[in-house]
């Protein structure tokens, strides 16, 4: 096998070259391993063992009453096999909570923290594989249309020191997903998901909502007033109708009324009933063989109602972690916002056979030079390597890390470049030549066939910087063909790019400096005076952030030429939301989605024009503010395409391919620009083939079952681990 980086480039010391090519090796096993694993159905959809049914009509019920107990390597290695007790991990400042409400959390942020805290229906195993949670057994029998969680009996919310408060029931995933569907209590959050898979979740949410009052600025146009009253008297239709539907009477709740609600007209209109404690079923707008997945994710968590009483509905929006309660691993006992939060095992966690650390604590830091000097002081049981500090560990022998260093497996996020079309200055007047320019399709092109991302992979992994190389919005692996070939090889297909490992593919100078050359007559014909200014925030308290924002200035200078683009950088104090994204400030973002169900539809749909729970689409380009008439109909054709892909269910293969094409315009006219993926270097303490691991979902941050060892390990027991893992042969 071809390795994706020459000798002759890269590997200059015989010992580390072998073991480095043995974990290439490996690395590329296990991602054909993964993306062979379905068969017609997303990956592992069905239960703990991974059976994928080809006959999607016949019962699938699965049972499982324990998670699986944590993996024990058995292979003679460098590392103690002392485990740790307790585990000290990092964060930088930029990844600071900002809600502890999982139900509103759609942040990884928060989500990394609060799956520790809080259980749903399902987790995932080592493997990616479905295993029991809160729900025992699982199942549907026709075909994906209705599905039934029966529940294990006597879990425990308990409060923040592990005192019981009540038994988790059923009900409290109503409550939970009331919540989430209830505008006034929960905003627009985690609503995508129920809304577009659950019977009457999106009735219940437009109700609940309404809908506008009819404002038409003074200063409106004719074709302005024209579209302002037809989207108002469709939106007061479709209210009405659904009124009807359910027999209710046609009148706008106030949001006192909305946070008001119990569960008696939830009930009434949403496909989820608890027909006893413990017992849960869910009824789907269509055959969902992949709905399994989606009780992996936090919009479809439990929630107690007595909480809510106790709080009220703004405090429970706002609970923190002294007020919450939990039924997961950890409890968070200590919280100082910027400097430290502690998770402690709970007492009462239901899985009794698991392994938890005693304490695992989260230390917060400026920056990955702060932590590696913290790890170097011992504070820390694991540091993700910079590109300076991996360069000075592995060009060393003498270095006190250099037979430690080992790669990590790839994240679950896809990152892109998330172009803002409605960008305002600091005034918060629209930045009209940026608004212009990055409307214009030309110069999009220009950006997307002519920036070489090779030097800010470099940043994560200068080893192997093509292992970040992104080419799709999806994230690999997510699902595949019946045929075995993976969802995103068959977009790269489509869209004509073949990796060769050493260089970034989808570079074409001749390409872009053609699109630039049109982008700057047809903009320059329309005022727009050149370079144009792209605003690109990051924190400034950061100065690896810095360091990397110099690189992508200097990268743009190198691909585009100062004559059309220069790279601006601004900084912002601790949020980004509040200082940079609401008020919209920045010309576009680095932002990286991840699967929280076992579909393209999550991946796509976040980009989808005119809807509210179009994440991205919504939060960072704000479509709703586009003007320009030819880019509104790429977004409704793409949308359209999206909504046909989503609409075919009983053939996987056909749902994938209108995906496929779906993505395959999305890139080709770059709505958004796909970046990179994050497969970065580390010293750790902790094997990652032993961690949850699957490519949808927020199980995977979950402190649960890890093997550890209060040595580090070393590169050579890396490749002995990825070697068992990827041949099955490991304990």
């Amino acid at each position: 096998m071809r390795t994706v980086v020459s000798e002759n480039q890269i590997i200059r010391r015989s010992t580390m070259k072998k073991l480095l090519a043995i974990l290439l090796t490996v690395c590329f096993m296990l991602g054909v391993f993964a993306a062979c694993t379905n068969d017609n159905t997303p990956a592992n959809t069905n239960g703990p063992e991974g059976n994928n049914n080809e006959n999607p009509g016949q019962t699938q019920t699965q049972t499982q009453t324990q998670t699986q107990a944590p993996m024990s390597s058995g292979l003679d290695l460098s590392a103690s096999d002392k485990p740790l007790k307790d585990w000290v991990t990092y964060l930088t400042l930029a990844n600071e909570m900002e809600t502890f409400n999982i139900l509103y959390s759609q942040n990884n942020k928060e989500l990394r923290v609060l799956t520790n805290c809080i259980d749903g229906l399902l987790s995932n195993d080592n493997h990616g594989n479905l295993v029991p949670a809160i729900a025992e057994t699982w199942g549907t029998e026709d075909g994906g249309k209705t599905w039934t969680f029966n529940l294990r009996k006597g879990v425990q919310w308990v409060n923040m020191n592990g005192e019981p408060m009540q038994e988790v029931k059923a009900e409290d995933w109503l409550v939970g997903l009331e919540w989430v569907l209830n505008f006034h209590k929960n905003e627009a959050a985690n609503t995508s998901m129920p809304t577009e898979m659950i019977e009457g979740a999106a009735d219940y949410y437009a109700y609940v909502a309404g809908y506008q009052d009819l404002e038409i600025p003074a200063d409106a146009d004719a074709a302005t007033k024209e579209k302002l009253t037809k989207n108002y008297e469709d939106a007061k239709a479709k209210f009405e109708a659904i009124c009807e539907k359910y027999g209710l009477e046609p009148v706008r709740l106030t949001a006192d009324e909305a946070k008001s609600m119990d569960l008696t007209v939830f009930k009434q209109m949403v496909g989820i009933e608890a027909p006893d404690d413990y017992t849960l079923i869910y009824h789907c707008v269509a055959e969902l063989p992949y709905f399994a997945t989606v009780a992996t994710y936090n919009c479809l968590y439990p929630a107690p109602q007595a909480l809510i009483d106790q709080l009220g509905v703004d405090g429970f929006y706002a609970c923190t972690n002294e007020n919450m309660w939990y039924n997961g691993c950890y409890t968070i006992t200590h919280y100082i916002n910027g400097n430290e939060k502690v998770l402690t095992k709970n007492p009462l966690y239901w899985d009794t056979d698991c392994t938890l650390f005693d304490t695992v604590t989260y230390k917060m830091v400026e920056s990955g030079d702060v932590a590696f000097q913290m790890f170097q002081a011992g504070e820390l049981d694991y540091i993700e390597l910079t590109e300076s500090n991996l360069r000075t560990i592995y060009n060393s022998e003498s270095n006190e890390f250099h037979d430690y260093i080992v790669e990590a497996r790839p994240t679950k996020y896809s990152y892109q470049l998330h172009l803002c079309w409605d960008k305002r200055d600091e005034n918060g007047d629209p930045d009209v030549n940026w608004n212009t320019a990055i409307a214009n399709e030309n110069f999009r092109l220009a950006w997307y066939y002519g920036l070489d991302a090779t030097p800010y992979l470099a940043r994560t992994n200068f080893i192997y910087p093509q292992h970040c190389a992104n080419y799709c919005y999806t994230m690999s692996n997510l699902v595949s063909f019946s045929n075995g070939q993976e969802y995103t090889e068959r977009v790269m297909e489509k869209l004509g790019i073949s990796p060769d490992g050493e260089n970034y593919a989808r570079v074409d100078a001749a390409k872009a400096a053609e699109y630039k050359a049109k982008a700057m007559e047809e903009l320059a014909a329309q005022g727009v005076t050149f370079p144009v200014v792209a605003d690109y925030y990051i924190q400034g308290s950061s100065q690896t952030a810095l360091d990397t924002a110099n690189v992508l200035k200097q990268l743009f200078s190198d691909c585009l030429g100062d004559d059309f683009v220069t790279l601006n950088i601004k900084t912002y104090i601790s949020s980004v939301a509040k200082e940079v994204r609401n008020p919209q400030l920045a010309s576009f973002y680095i932002n990286g989605w991840g699967a929280d169900y076992g579909d393209p539809q999550n991946y796509l749909g976040q980009e989808t024009y005119g809807m509210d729970n179009a994440y991205y689409s919504e939060a960072y380009s704000i479509t709703r503010n586009i003007t320009d008439e030819k880019l509104i109909a790429v977004y409704e054709e793409f949308t359209n395409m999206v909504n046909a892909a989503n609409a075919i269910v009983g053939d996987m293969d056909a749902r994938y391919e209108a995906y496929a094409d779906a993505e395959k315009y999305m890139i080709e006219h770059a709505l958004v620009i796909p970046w990179y993926k994050n497969v970065l270097w580390q010293v750790t303490h902790v094997n990652d083939y032993s961690k949850i691991y699957a490519p949808y979902g927020i199980q995977g941050d979950k402190f649960k079952n890890w093997e550890t060892s209060a040595d580090a390990y070393t590169t050579e027991d890396y490749a002995k681990l990825a070697e068992a893992y990827a041949a099955g042969t490991a304990k």
